[in-house]
């Protein structure tokens, strides 16, 4: 279950109580200077955004279309899996219409009051981005419905027979929806989007001129062979890679001479656990149950994760995508399925009928 991601401090970040709770220990103030670092490594123009060529394009004409009739930019809704950059073109949309950005998130607005609280304190122009948008409340949802339309919402005061509404206009606004489950939103939701794109994952050429980027302002000495050792290890994802180049970052600066070249990335990332195929711990774990305990499938997610000791959310909201999009599960009917990719990833000689290729260049000798 991912969270909303932290943010400035000079933006509304609204919560479902509304209060911040202070650092208590150390950790949370190593993790809040991980988030700062995170933000600094964002783009903050749309020229500045890497990958996504066609979301780019069609984004920019969005955008240009409404400045130029000095309109308000349709509803914009970003889907797609996390790290891709959609909380980061959500911030260049308001810096492209020089707006403030509201921020929140779907399980936030549990409330019809919550989301109307929100929307009354909105000024003309302002952005409101609500990340993980399918988890909103239904009644909170409906309200979105005419706050989307006509910017206005009517609030219901009293209850039963003598309940009233009354109706409160807003200022027009540009919302802004992030999904990692698009198939989870309503159908009127969706519709009322007037502009709609899909992330697709990084290639890892699209991973190195990240990383490249990022190394410039966090003053890392990365070489071309490194920066390509971590792109190819890093899911297709930039946040993935931004994490990866830290951690490389940290093994170069104690235990080499703070250059990362191709040895010093492989031999950090074998140290972080993560292997030449980009699987940390928890994905070989789950290619080691459904080889070894379970014969390579059918095996529920359910079981599967238990094997792992995991929650079943876990194991399929984090593990699964990158798998079954690597080649080693298989999604079937009866349930998951090891592929001969998987067999041989775990040191396994693939049988006769796992499904798929094998890996290139292992157990070339068997």
């Amino acid at each position: 279950m991912s969270e909303p991601e932290e943010l400035d401090p000079t933006w509304s970040v609204h919560s479902s109580n509304g209060q911040v709770e202070p650092n208590r220990d150390l950790s949370a103030r190593e993790a809040s200077a991980e988030h700062d670092v995170e933000r600094s490594l964002r783009p903050r123009e749309l020229e500045e955004f890497v990958g996504q060529p066609r979301v780019r394009e069609q984004l920019q004409l969005v955008l240009r279309g409404a400045l130029n009739r000095g309109d308000q930019p349709d509803h914009v809704l970003f889907s797609g899996p996390p790290g891709l950059g959609k909380t980061s073109l959500a911030m260049i949309i308001a810096a492209e219409l020089g707006a403030a950005i509201r921020v929140t998130s779907g399980p936030a607005l549990e409330r019809p009051g919550d989301l109307a609280a929100m929307l009354s304190n909105l000024t003309e122009g302002d952005v409101l981005f609500i990340d993980e948008i399918h988890r909103i409340a239904r009644p909170a949802e409906e309200m979105l419905y005419l706050a989307m339309e006509d910017f206005r919402v009517d609030v219901v005061v009293g209850k039963g027979p003598g309940a009233t509404s009354i109706p409160l206009e807003i200022a027009p606004f540009t919302l802004v929806g992030a999904t990692t489950r698009s198939g989870a939103l309503t159908g009127p939701l969706r519709d009322r989007f007037g502009f709609t794109a899909h992330m697709e994952f990084y290639s890892p050429s699209e991973l190195e001129l990240v990383l490249r980027r990022s190394s410039e302002i966090l003053g890392v000495d990365l070489r071309e062979d490194g920066a390509r050792e971590i792109a190819r290890r890093s899911r297709g994802t930039p946040r993935i890679a931004n994490r990866l180049l830290r951690r490389v970052r940290d093994f170069a600066e104690v235990r080499a001479d703070g250059a990362v070249t191709v040895e010093v990335a492989r031999a950090a990332l074998e140290v972080y656990d993560v292997d030449e195929y980009g699987l940390d711990r928890l994905d070989r774990a789950v290619l080691a149950a459904l080889v070894k305990s379970f014969h390579g499938g059918p095996v529920g997610i359910s079981t599967l994760a238990v094997a792992v000791g995991e929650e079943s959310t876990t194991v399929e909201e984090v593990c699964e995508p990158y798998l079954v999009r690597a080649g080693m599960i298989a999604r079937t009917p009866r349930g998951r399925v090891a592929t001969a990719a998987a067999w041989q990833h775990v040191g396994v000689t693939p049988p006769p009928h796992a499904p798929g290729e094998q890996l290139p260049g292992l157990f070339d000798a068997e």
